[in-house]
């Protein structure tokens, strides 16, 4: 089965998913005569009703997240297997894989320098180097293609940003950045490894030269699965690349959501522009600060082929600390005076209906509980909301685990099936995530652990 007739299929099937939902949560149908009250404000009181419409109306802040994941699905082929180079890799601009660690995992680090160089040489790389950012020494072997940064104890940036923040700015001084302006920069964690396909989209990207920004997709459940729990819940994540992100930087070339920490591909001259010093507010979720400061400036993003391989956190603690972090760091952006409303509206509207997920969870019991009266439109969108986000675990799991199950349609079905049962505990740790996030400090920046043989001692 070629990739055009996968995608057909895949866009059949979800607008029937769609349609087949709604019409299963009873959108298109007249309730039972007496389950629903004619006067909700006579049977609940005038303060419940109000609170069940506001509940209601709060469960439709993620539908502009929805209608991108949808469009993003829908409108771009993701089952094209292969990336072709449009030109010869030796013609290929200058491109720094630049990793940025706290030093604490040093043979991670190496190996994993190793194995992504390997790759690029694969690829017919020629015009490239690794840059390792650390807290501390990790003593990488001597090689001209290898430059280990160690970020002083005493360095200070303008605006006081910390962690990562600090180090990524590091690298933009004068007197410590060896690049050129047109040069290119390729963020990626210390468990990041690079595939082919990735190569090769990034040299088109930085050859191509219209956007100074770019990111792709990344998946996590190649190599041995530490945590198959937290592995099939970053399902979503893996179609929310697809949908959301393929489709605002294909469509507006905006990060009108925000964008990643990793797989990020940076014009030399734009990054030292937009910066990383923008003080504690910044320093926290730095990535996304960052894609809101470039769209502020005009820069513009487009989405990069191919993808790259992460790792899940191998723990439930790391899972919860990791969205505790995310939450409090894009707070901490859509809440700063340094970004117009304009600009971060629909990260705002994304952020709050995560914030809100305490509450609108109720829903499952409330609305079996205090019935409201039928509104076709409402309804249907409510359903909608339902429907593409149990689509996205679906599809994720589709584009992860597609190398696991090609020739056994019996593993799809067990992935399927168990990334459909995460949902509950996604749904929990999320909302465990909210109370701790916004309740909790929002000066830490918590570093998970994806160091595979810490794990196995």
């Amino acid at each position: 089965m070629n990739c055009e007739v996968k995608h057909a299929l895949h866009c059949a099937v979800l607008v029937a998913w769609i349609v087949c939902f709604a019409y299963f949560c009873g959108v298109f149908t007249e309730p039972a005569e007496g389950t629903v009250p004619a006067s909700p404000v006579a049977s609940y009181g005038l303060v419940w009703t109000i609170c069940l419409y506001l509940l209601r109306f709060t469960a439709l802040l993620v539908l502009p997240q929805c209608i991108c994941n949808l469009g993003g699905l829908m409108m771009f082929n993701a089952f094209r297997e292969k990336v072709q180079l449009k030109a010869a890799p030796l013609l290929s601009p200058f491109v720094c894989f630049r990793v940025v660690t706290k030093g604490n995992f040093p043979l991670l680090v190496k190996e994993n320098i190793d194995t992504n160089m390997k790759k690029c040489f694969e690829a017919g790389m020629e015009n490239f180097i690794f840059e390792v950012v650390t807290d501390k020494a990790i003593n990488l072997p001597p090689n001209p293609r290898v430059r280990e940064v160690v970020v002083p104890t005493a360095y200070r940036t303008k605006s006081g940003a910390k962690f990562k923040a600090r180090a990524l700015q590091y690298c933009l001084e004068d007197d410590v950045n060896i690049l050129q302006p047109t040069d290119w920069i390729v963020h990626l964690d210390e468990e990041t490894l690079l595939t082919t396909n990735a190569i090769c989209g990034i040299l088109n990207f930085c050859e191509d030269g219209t956007h100074q920004f770019g990111q792709g997709v990344i998946t996590y459940a190649n190599g041995d699965i530490v945590n198959w729990l937290t592995t099939l819940s970053d399902s979503f994540r893996v179609a929310d690349d697809m949908g959301k992100l393929r489709f605002q930087f294909k469509l507006f070339h905006k990060p009108l959501f925000g964008w990643k920490g990793s797989y990020v591909v940076t014009q030399v001259e734009a990054e030292r522009d937009v910066s990383y010093d923008h003080g504690m507010e910044g320093s926290i979720a730095e990535d996304c600060f960052f894609s809101m400061i470039a769209m502020k400036h005009g820069y513009s993003f487009d989405f990069i082929e191919g993808e790259m391989h992460e790792k899940s956190p191998f723990t439930m603690w790391d899972f919860l600390q990791q969205r505790k972090r995310w939450l409090q760091g894009i707070l901490l952006t859509v809440h700063s005076s340094k970004i117009a409303i304009c600009h971060k509206a629909l990260l705002a509207l994304s952020l709050y209906a995560w914030a809100t997920m305490p509450l609108t969870s109720l829903q499952i019991f409330l609305c079996p509980l205090f019935p409201l009266p039928r509104f076709l439109l409402f309804d249907f969108l409510l359903s909608f909301v339902g429907a593409v986000n149990l689509y996205m675990y679906i599809f994720g799991v589709v584009k992860s685990f597609s190398h696991k199950y090609r020739n056994s349609f019996l593993r799809l079905g067990m992935y399927l099936a168990g990334a459909l049962m995460t949902i509950p505990f996604n749904i929990l740790i999320e909302n465990a995530a909210v109370l701790v996030g916004m309740f909790g400090r929002k000066d830490q920046f918590y570093v998970v652990n994806k160091d595979i043989q810490t794990k196995m001692i």
